[in-house]
């Protein structure tokens, strides 16, 4: 079997969370045959940090993932699924760490970038 491309679910890690997605037999709606190519697709967004619009072509037109993401995610498909994979009583293959965590490029507040005056206080309305 082929190994997973970058950012991509392994099968063992695709076979876990498989039967948690809505799609399958019976579920109403329309089938998930392409649930696991839109699950890596949003786990490429996520994981490269880049806009839904340069999602690679190979994961279908980023305007249909960006919209079905935000259905699930309203639906609470993507909690459920976490709230399992929680649950699960063989969770040794769960890690976060920092570099799972990225800033958005301009959170950066480097040469010109920076608030003048010091620290801008979110929800406070700024001075004329």
């Amino acid at each position: 079997m082929a190994k997973p491309k970058r950012y991509e679910l392994s099968p063992e890690q695709w076979r876990r969370i498989e039967g948690l997605l809505p799609g399958k037999a019976g579920d109403p709606g329309r089938s998930g045959t392409d649930n696991l190519n839109f699950v890596n697709g949003v786990l490429w967004v996520l994981r490269s940090g880049a806009h839904w619009h340069d999602l690679p072509e190979r994961y279908g037109k980023y305007k249909t993932a960006h919209k079905r993401f935000t259905r699930w995610a309203k639906a609470g498909v993507w909690e459920h699924v976490f709230a399992q994979l929680i649950g699960d009583p063989d969770n040794a293959y769960v890690s976060l760490d920092s570099s799972l965590v990225r800033a958005h490029q301009q959170a950066a507040t480097g040469k010109g970038g920076g608030q003048k005056g010091g620290t801008r206080l979110w929800g406070v309305p700024e001075e004329d």
